[in-house]
């Protein structure tokens, strides 16, 4: 993997800059506007914002490529959505599962000419990010996902490292799931009560560390195995297993929003990308069962916004699936 101060990352994130100011001021001026609309009723350079349908809880990002537009969702609750341009063919935007690495809200390119990159959230070293720029009505960065200009502001401000940014090439809308007990694993009355209690301690969009630890967890079916990651290192990796035999578990994830306590269950907001049954998502997360040592080392960790990738190929040291990158090293 290139690094930021790579050639490769430096010329990618220069290229998404350069493309942004390609035509007129005036034209990359009226690319951003305010409307009340459907997201899928939204023309080219417009936005829909509204943070007061869900007021807290974790924030998941989803760029449709086909649709060119990204959706933004709180709480498993639609927020926001915009269009925005992603990769041109020969610079195709990558799918996958990413975490924002870095943010910089006034990022400019040191050896291109100063050129601006406003509301940056990078999404991998080797030089994708979310940021403003020239909505030309049709795929045209370099790698890029461009966005309005007043969408980007107002999204940089919900934004934060490690949050969950996921990139389909098909349409993904959350679904609402709930999981029996604690993930990965059956569980005692008290662990809920102990989960629970560090929910509420710590929640998720609250922002009040410096810099929150952000805890993410990848099954394979195909290697039947789990691994722990914090803020991007692997912590914990051990054996799943996972009951109905040959059946796919789906390339799925799911984002911790809290806990339903009328039944002692975790709830989830779940993404289904590339193949996977999108009937019945929490079905198969309830399939997969983590040794007891995993389990443990997910129990420390438990957050609102914690992420559960699952898939069927095999988990790499890089954590493709496909040519679906599933979290990119953050740190």
């Amino acid at each position: 993997m290139d690094s930021v101060k790579s050639p490769v990352g430096r010329r990618r994130l220069l290229a998404c800059a350069a493309a942004a100011l390609a035509l007129p001021l005036v034209q990359r001026r009226a690319s951003a506007q305010l409307v009340n609309k459907l997201a899928y009723d939204l023309k080219n350079g417009e936005f829909n914002w509204f943070p007061e349908r869900s007021d807290g809880g974790p924030i998941v990002i989803i760029v449709s490529i086909p649709d060119q537009l990204v959706h933004v969702y709180r709480n498993g609750v639609r927020i926001a959505a915009s269009t925005c341009s992603t990769g041109k063919p020969g610079h195709r935007t990558p799918t996958g599962v990413f975490q924002i690495l870095q943010k910089d809200k006034h990022h400019r390119s040191s050896t291109y000419s100063n050129a601006p990159m406003p509301n940056m959230n990078r999404l991998t070293w080797s030089g994708i990010a979310l940021h403003a720029g020239n909505l030309p009505g049709y795929p045209a960065s370099h790698g890029c996902v461009r966005l309005p200009m007043q969408f980007s502001e107002l999204l940089f401000e919900i934004t934060r490292k490690g949050m969950t940014v996921v990139i389909a090439d098909e349409s993904s809308q959350p679904a609402s799931v709930t999981h029996p007990g604690m993930v990965l694993g059956d569980y005692a009355r008290r662990e809920f009560a102990a989960v629970d209690t560090a929910l509420i301690k710590d929640q998720y969009s609250a922002g009040h560390a410096a810099r929150p630890t952000i805890t993410s967890v990848v099954v394979s079916s195909k290697d039947k195995s789990v691994t722990v990651l914090e803020d991007g290192h692997v912590v914990a990796k051990g054996k799943a297993e996972i009951s109905g035999g040959a059946r796919p578990i789906g390339e799925n994830v799911y984002t911790l929003t809290g806990t339903h306590k009328d039944d002692d269950r975790l709830t989830w907001s779940s993404v289904g990308y590339g193949k996977t049954d999108r009937e019945d998502m929490g079905r198969e997360l309830r399939r997969i069962t983590a040794d007891p040592q995993v389990r443990g080392e997910i129990r420390k960790r438990m957050q609102n916004g914690m992420t559960v990738v699952t898939t069927d190929q095999s988990n790499t040291a890089s954590h493709r699936a496909s040519d679906f990158t599933i979290m990119e090293g953050v740190y």
